[in-house]
């Protein structure tokens, strides 16, 4: 590793951090009760104030990185540690939680901002909370400043989780919930940029102060129904965001618009599940973030996900899963429209494998099939194997995770074969929890012959360990 350790507030933080890991082993054995997990905030007893600290530390290789721009391997320790406390004097609220998200680096491993962000807010915000106010046993809630947000399945605005830093907005967020468990959600908020960007600075891991980008707005207005007929669930959601290009956070102009149609049945044993989900996406946009693109186009692109899957009711509980999703790529780099879907704010491992040092596909320029089996042999362990198909919906659109593009079209759209496996056994449930898991990424037409492509197979291995109290 090339990154340094000996420094003084390195050596707090990895202190604070083993802290974390180390806080639930030292219950007394008369204290614990395996089927709840301990929590910090007990041994205080205060009813008004609630307190978190997670902290996970993650090693992962990559075996011929799959980037155009990275050949060769990567491999690193990642670190993140999120102290979380919220204060409640109903119908009144404040909360707090800081985000240190480090990582130590192989020479050569690529760095970003989604895998460092060295100590900062993550939220800092207040509201208030009630209920009871427009129907007897409904619920509301309004929240202002920087917070994190999940809406839906986490496809287009996600508080990431595997991923080693989390997408933050500042603003207002209202939600209200109707005795009936309908779920009216809006929101009005300036997405965060994460600090540090340069290079060296990430290498250093050097604390920078997150900024808001005040250009740059996103709004939504979401709405879930109480399960329906046959236990389905319907949600429908609008998301606006209005960007402009900036020093700080380069952008392609974005000014989308996004609605969405889900409709899901959730997993139980001995039944069939499934989900179903539409998003369109229009507006403008350019074809690139380059400071010398700008040339507006009209976008106009549409994703895809569909899937059913069994829960046997059985030995290991297992569940088979059919799955199908597709994300439109831009059929043409000449013309006057982008037609390549944007993924937003949303999150990916649950979908398409891994992030982190890999992350090989997200919700762009994409058509992929797969199937994935579930089993948990034991109320502590959990593991899934999942294979997957992966096109480009156009040929002469980017393969947008690996930087790869043929505008001629000549290489073909086929990316190649993933199989993913994970095991993860809860150690103390909701404690401490280890994780171990990998990915083979079998390459297909076109990485072999693209410019810049690759015809060796991609290999990723990643164990992480979370404590949490």
């Amino acid at each position: 590793m090339n990154r340094s350790v000996r420094s003084p507030w390195t050596r707090w933080v990895l202190g604070v951090q083993l802290g974390s890991l180390l806080v639930p082993r030292l219950v007394l054995a008369e204290e614990f009760n395996p089927g709840k997990p301990w929590r910090a905030q007990e041994v205080l007893g205060l009813s008004w104030l609630r307190l978190g600290l997670e902290h996970r530390t993650r090693f992962e290789h990559v075996k011929n990185d799959f980037r155009a721009t990275n050949p060769g391997d990567a491999m690193g320790v990642s670190m993140r540690t999120l102290l979380s406390a919220e204060a409640r004097f109903l119908p009144a609220f404040f909360g707090a939680e800081l985000q240190d998200a480090r990582a130590w680096t192989a020479e050569g491993t690529p760095l970003n901002n989604t895998i460092v962000n060295p100590l900062d807010l993550l939220r800092l915000y207040a509201g208030l909370r009630g209920k009871d106010l427009l129907a007897q046993g409904d619920f509301a809630s309004l929240t202002a400043g920087r917070t994190t947000i999940d809406i839906g399945n986490r496809r287009l605005v996600a508080r990431n989780d595997f991923r080693n830093t989390i997408n933050a907005f500042t603003g207002l967020d209202l939600q209200w919930i109707s005795p009936h468990r309908d779920v009216v959600r809006t929101f009005l908020v300036t997405p965060v940029i994460r600090r540090p960007t340069d290079q060296v600075a990430l290498a250093k891991n050097r604390v920078e102060v997150d900024r808001e980008n005040t250009r740059a707005l996103l709004w939504g207005a979401f709405f879930s129904s109480r399960p329906l007929a046959a236990n389905v669930t319907v949600e429908s959601y609008l998301l606006g965001l209005h960007e402009e290009d900036s020093d700080l956070a380069p952008s392609s102009d974005r000014r989308l618009f996004t609605p969405s149609l889900r409709a899901f049945r959730p997993s139980s044993p001995g039944s069939v599940d499934f989900q179903f989900e539409v998003m369109g996406q229009f507006g403008t946009s350019r074809a690139s973030a380059a400071p010398t693109d700008v040339k507006d186009l009209n976008h106009l692109a549409m994703s895809f996900h569909a899937s059913g899957g069994y829960h046997f009711d059985a030995s290991w509980a297992p569940r088979l899963v059919l799955q199908y999703d597709f994300a439109s790529g831009d059929r043409d780099p000449g013309d006057k429209t982008n037609s390549r879907f944007d993924p937003l704010f949303g999150a990916r491992r649950f979908e398409w494998g891994p992030t982190g040092l890999y992350g090989p596909f997200a919700r762009s320029n994409i058509r992929s099939p797969g199937v994935r089996l579930e089993v948990q042999p034991h109320p502590t362990v959990d593991a899934f194997t999942a294979y997957r198909l992966n096109w480009l919906a156009s040929s002469r659109d980017a393969w947008t995770s690996a930087g790869l593009r043929d505008p001629s079209g000549a290489s073909g759209s086929f990316l190649g074969q993933q199989v993913e496996v994970r095991i993860r056994w809860q150690v103390f449930p909701r404690n401490l929890a280890l994780d171990a898991g990998g990915a083979l990424l079998l390459p297909g037409e076109f990485p072999k012959t693209a410019p810049k492509g690759d015809d060796q197979p991609s290999r990723y291995l990643y164990a992480q360990l979370t404590g949490t109290i």
